[in-house]
């Protein structure tokens, strides 16, 4: 007769870093080697990990890992800083489709570029998200560790983290799922209604789609953590850690946003394309359908972000 494999429970808690309106938030995952997933932007481990960390009895100098769900700045800002803090002991961690963003800040520009820039016909784009990138990226790296998906990395004793790709978000979004207990961080892949901005914003609609149908019913976390308070349908934000039945109710309602905005964008996009005063045009059908009124224009524009991503689709598709 077999028996499960054991694991030692750690405990994980939320790190929260101010960044102006919003709080950013990292997690640390208290194993035998402490890692941290997700680092903010730059001024993230000086004000908000190293107190929060402090104050659970821990040093943020003690870190191990460093987890990396995707290469958004607001994510992987902090890393170079961070890891300066771990007297540069700490293993960086990224998928290999974002490790160019964790290399180099002029990749970020080049993203936005090739993507919702085409959209926002803002002459001072570039030169705004270049000024950006210096300023809340601590510093250009090279990772550690490079993963795909598939791998699993010890954390000291017998705490393991599994990582799963779920690219949609990001074509490098990764999950770890801390082993026996399946507490999972996602980053931004579970994105509901979207968060502040009242969008759901991803590259790729249906690698987005088939990792939200992965999540809720292969990996099935028993706890989930977000990267941002996303919201449900009637505006009201979850919390960044959510239970079993919190995570599945996320799951499907992503699923249920994701499927109303293709819908609409189908058939926007199957009307042609049509340049209007809209702020949302050339997509102003799709704000129409689904009854978004956001400010298409604040960065990082998940708006424009999903509807190039459809442009795309459909482009691979014709």
């Amino acid at each position: 007769m077999t028996h499960p494999e054991k694991h030692e429970t750690v405990a994980v808690h939320p790190l929260v870093s101010p960044w102006g309106r919003f709080g950013l938030y990292s997690f640390f995952i208290d194993a035998p080697e402490p890692a941290v997933v997700d680092t903010g932007i730059a001024t993230s481990p000086a004000e908000g990990m190293a107190p929060a960390i402090e104050a659970i009895g821990r040093r943020i100098e003690d870190v191990r890992w460093i987890l990396l769900t995707h290469g958004h700045i607001d994510h992987i800002g902090g890393a170079f800083a961070l890891w300066e803090r771990t007297g540069r002991r700490a293993r960086v961690v990224i998928h290999e489709a974002d490790a160019p963003l964790l290399r180099s800040r002029r990749a970020h520009v080049d993203e936005y570029l090739s993507g919702r820039g085409r959209y926002l016909t803002d002459p001072d784009g570039e030169a705004n998200v270049s000024v950006a990138t210096r300023a809340v990226i601590s510093g250009e790296m090279e990772p550690h560790v490079l993963v795909r998906g598939g791998e699993t990395l010890s954390l000291g004793g017998d705490v393991t983290v599994s990582v799963h790709a779920i690219p949609g978000h990001t074509p490098g979004s990764v999950a770890y799922s801390v082993d026996g207990q399946r507490s999972v961080f996602v980053g931004d892949a579970v994105q509901v209604h979207g968060a502040a901005n009242g969008f759901p914003g991803y590259t790729d609609p249906a690698a987005y789609r088939s990792s939200l149908v992965r999540l809720r019913d292969e990996i099935r976390p028993h706890h989930l953590y977000l990267g941002h308070p996303y919201r449900r349908a009637d505006g009201t934000p979850y919390g960044v850690e959510l239970d079993a039945a919190q995570a599945h109710e996320a799951l499907t309602q992503s699923l249920a946003a994701e499927e109303r905005v293709t819908a609409a964008a189908r058939s926007c996009l199957a009307a042609g394309h049509r340049e209007t005063d809209s702020p949302y045009s050339p997509f102003a059908a799709v704000a129409d359908a689904v009854g978004y009124t956001g400010d298409p224009t604040l960065e990082p524009s998940p708006f424009f972000t999903s509807m190039h991503g459809y442009r795309e689709q459909s482009d691979r598709n014709a």
